[in-house]
Parts: structure tokens; sequence; C-alpha cells
């Protein structure tokens, strides 16, 4: 099995991403919807409602021999924050992906996200759309 080398810098601020196997669209169903960290949240996902999300038809040798379920990738993406710009482009990019992903027409429509927060202390404003910042800052898909 590969090892990952991750960043350890103490007091750091990191940006990373986890994604439902095959992209599935459970993370907003209320059972679901947590505030803790991410292996917190995939643990008790699992827990909760594995077996009601569970598709048997997608075990593969590769899941079964890691003993994974069907809910979650394997992996995750990590990067350490840089500086302050690197921040507020990471920023505009999670707000961006409901509209991204088709969720919603506007950043604004997406009752989830840390976006309203950021419109109440000033940092967007209510109408802020800005450009797919995967054209801008490469993350992509």
């Amino acid at each position: 099995m590969s090892r990952y080398r991750r960043a350890n810098t103490p007091g750091a601020t990191y940006f990373f991403t986890v994604v439902t196997y095959r992209r599935r669209g459970f993370l907003c169903d209320a059972d679901v919807r947590i505030a803790l960290r991410w292996q917190q949240i995939k643990r008790l996902v699992t827990l909760r409602c594995g077996e009601r999300l569970h598709q048997t038809e997608w075990m593969t040798r590769s899941k079964t021999r890691h003993r994974e379920s069907t809910l979650w990738q394997r992996r995750y993406w990590e990067h350490q924050i840089r500086n302050e710009l690197d921040f507020e482009r990471h920023m505009d990019y999670l707000h961006y992906n409901p509209v991204k992903h088709g969720l919603v027409q506007q950043v604004k429509d997406w009752p989830y996200s840390s976006f309203h927060r950021c419109v109440d202390t000033g940092i967007y404003t209510p109408d802020w759309a800005g450009v797919s910042p995967a054209d801008e800052t490469g993350f992509g898909e």
C-alpha cells in the first residue's frame, strides 16, 4: 500500500477535500450533516447510514481486501495553505463547488455553505459568484 507524505506544520491551515464513492450525493441528507473532523464524519456516517447507502454491486476485490464500503473514496486530497491569497482561492473554490456541480444556480442558494457566514462578516457580497475557481487556480476535477 502506498504511504503518502503529509505536511505536518504545527499551527498551519490546511485545505482538504473528501469525495463520496462515485460522487453520490448523500452528504446533505439530514442524518449526515455533522460538524466534526473528516475521520469522524466518515466513521459516523458509515455507522449511521452505511447499511442504507451501501451498494453491494459496486464492491470490488480491492474494496473487500481493504475492508472498505461503497460510501467513500479511499483517499483525500490535502494542501497546506501557503498565504492569504492561497486561503482566499481555496475559500472561493469550496464556495463555488455547488454551482460547478450543478446543485444550485448561484453560490448563495447552497444552504449548507459557510458562504452565508462569510457574507454576514463582510468577506463576500451576497451576490458573489466569481468565475469558476478551477479556471483560475487549476483545481479542476
